[in-house]
């Protein structure tokens, strides 16, 4: 498992910094979250990590792997997992599709075999089919396989998104708001599946999330975004008592 390194990153949209020299690190093994008001730059941030940015200057190295100018399909390769705050998935299609689209890359055999459908084509179809079962089961959607995505209500639909993630086989996941709209029974049970994540299938999370009780709760370090500028960063004690993110979520004296 590898550490994934933020070094002085900054991103620029025209005159506009989204963020500005940032600095962090993801310890793995832990569960690190990204917090800070609307439009603090968090998003943005995991936008750099998962490729869809290019920063406009800094590195971002997971491990020995410069992931800086990486494209997101070479940073899926790396190891890394993203489940997206804006649901990205096939409405039509069900469940099942769902995550089995999401192995797609793990399916490398010729055309010759895939149109015949024997030996390797045939082996490599039923090893990622028991993968996806296994996430599915994992991730309490047995009852929903069969289903397409777009007639589940949207706390189900958060949890296919996070499956979805999963089935790539990350080391290291990315989670954007993934309780963002939810109740209060939805979240708990999404609170639940972020730490079997981490402890059970020992994944490093890196959480984006509003909810700061949560963030409180489950996470082993917090870093805090302001205006794109790294304000806080510590054990969730520290960053609670930081007179700096005071003032960024409830404003001066």
């Amino acid at each position: 498992m590898n550490t994934l390194t933020v070094s002085d990153v900054t991103l620029a949209f025209g005159g506009l910094n989204a963020l500005t020299n940032v600095n962090l690190e993801i310890q793995p093994g832990l569960i690190t979250s990204v917090i800070g008001p609307n439009g603090a730059g968090k998003t943005s941030l995991l936008n750099c990590i998962s490729g869809f940015y290019n920063p406009t200057s800094g590195e971002i190295f997971y491990g020995e792997a410069r992931l800086t100018r990486a494209s997101p399909h070479q940073v899926t390769k790396r190891g890394i997992a993203r489940a997206f705050q804006n649901l990205e998935l096939f409405g039509g299609l069900t469940v099942l599709d769902n995550l089995m689209l999401a192995r797609h890359r793990h399916l490398a055999y010729s055309f010759f075999h895939a149109l015949l459908y024997w030996g390797k084509a045939a082996r490599l179809e039923a090893e990622n089919r028991a993968f996806v079962e296994e996430v599915i089961d994992f991730m309490e959607l047995e009852a929903y396989r069969k289903r397409a995505v777009g007639s589940l209500s949207y706390g189900i639909q958060k949890r296919v998104e996070v499956a979805r993630a999963l089935t790539l086989g990350p080391q290291l996941l990315l989670l954007d708001e993934p309780m963002a709209g939810m109740n209060i029974e939805e979240k708990e049970d999404m609170v639940r599946f972020i730490l079997d994540i981490q402890k059970e299938r020992e994944i490093t999370v890196a959480l984006v999330e509003h909810d700061l009780g949560v963030v409180m709760d489950i996470s082993d370090q917090v870093y805090v975004l302001d205006f794109g500028e790294l304000i806080g960063a510590g054990s969730p004690q520290a960053v609670a008592t930081n007179r700096k993110v005071i003032e960024a979520y409830i404003g001066e004296d």
